[in-house]
C-alpha cells in the first residue's frame, strides 16, 4: 500500500449500483472516485455529434475518430457542490451523457479496441497514487489487475432493469418502458461480455457483490467487513 492507501476496482453489470456504491465508498474512506464508464460515454457523445456514429452505434468513419481522439481532451473535475463532472475539451457535459441515447451507442464505442487503449491510458495514469475507488467493467482485470481489493457487482436482470427504470423516469424520460429498458440492458450485456478484447468477466481474485435485496448501508456494512481486518481501513458515512 501506498501511504497506508490502496486501490479499490468494482466492475459488474449495468445498472448494479456500482456508481453509487463506489462514490460512497470513496467519500466514506476519503478517496478518489474514477468513473471510467464516464470516459467512454463521453466518447460516444463526441463520435455521434461529429458524425463518426449514428445513432444505433454504427460507424460512419472508423479511422477519422482514431485519428482525432488523441486530441480529444477529457477529465474529471470536482464542482464547487462536491460532486465529480466530466468534461470534455472544457466543457461539463455531465448531462449530456447521461441519456438514453448515449446508453444506446456506448457499448458499440467501448469494444473499439484503440478506444479501450486511450482511455486505459487515461484511468492508469489516475491510480499512480492509489487512494482510488474505481467502477467499470474491466477495471480488476485490464486496468488495474494489482488492485488490492476487486469486487464485482452483481443483480437480478429485472431489478437491474426496475432501478434504471426509476432513475429515467426521475429525469423526465417517459418514452422507455421496463421490457424496454430490461431488452436494452440484456443487449449491453452481452455486447460488454462478447466484446474482443477486455470482455466483462470476473477476475480470478474478485469478490462478488449481489446486491439484489440489499440497502447501501447493508452495501457498506459488507465492504467494511473487508476493509477493516484486511487493511485496517473503514468507509465511515
Amino acid at each position: 500500500m501506498a501511504n497506508g492507501k490502496i486501490l479499490i476496482a468494482i466492475d459488474g453489470y449495468s445498472s448494479t449500483g456500482k456508481s453509487t456504491f463506489a462514490k460512497l465508498v470513496a467519500k466514506g474512506l476519503g478517496y478518489i472516485y474514477g468513473d471510467s464508464g464516464a470516459l467512454y460515454r463521453a466518447i460516444a457523445y463526441f463520435a455521434y455529434n461529429n458524425g463518426f456514429i449514428d445513432g444505433k452505434g454504427n460507424f460512419i468513419s472508423k479511422s477519422d475518430l482514431q485519428m482525432v481522439l488523441p486530441k480529444v481532451r477529457l477529465c474529471f473535475k470536482t464542482l464547487s457542490d462536491g460532486s465529480s463532472a466530466t468534461f470534455l475539451n472544457g466543457e461539463n457535459i455531465e448531462k449530456n451523457i447521461r441519456t438514453s441515447a448515449v446508453s444506446a451507442i456506448v457499448s458499440q464505442i467501448a469494444e473499439v479496441p484503440f478506444v479501450r487503449e486511450h482511455v486505459n491510458i487515461l484511468l492508469k495514469s489516475m491510480g499512480l497514487d492509489k487512494g482510488l475507488v474505481m467502477d467499470g467493467r474491466d477495471i480488476g482485470t485490464a486496468v488495474f489487475p494489482e488492485a488490492e481489493l476487486k469486487i464485482f457487482m452483481v443483480a437480478n436482470d429485472h431489478v437491474r432493469a426496475q432501478r434504471r427504470f426509476d432513475e429515467l423516469k426521475l429525469k423526465g424520460n417517459t418514452t422507455d418502458t421496463l421490457e424496454s429498458v430490461l431488452e436494452s440492458l440484456k443487449k449491453r450485456d452481452y455486447i460488454d461480455s462478447h466484446r474482443e478484447m477486455d470482455p466483462l468477466t470476473r477476475a480470478k481474485d474478485a469478490i462478488e457483490l449481489d446486491n439484489s435485496s440489499m440497502t447501501l448501508k447493508d452495501e457498506i456494512e459488507w465492504i467494511n467487513a473487508i476493509l477493516k481486518p484486511n487493511f485496517g481501513l473503514e468507509v465511515i458515512i
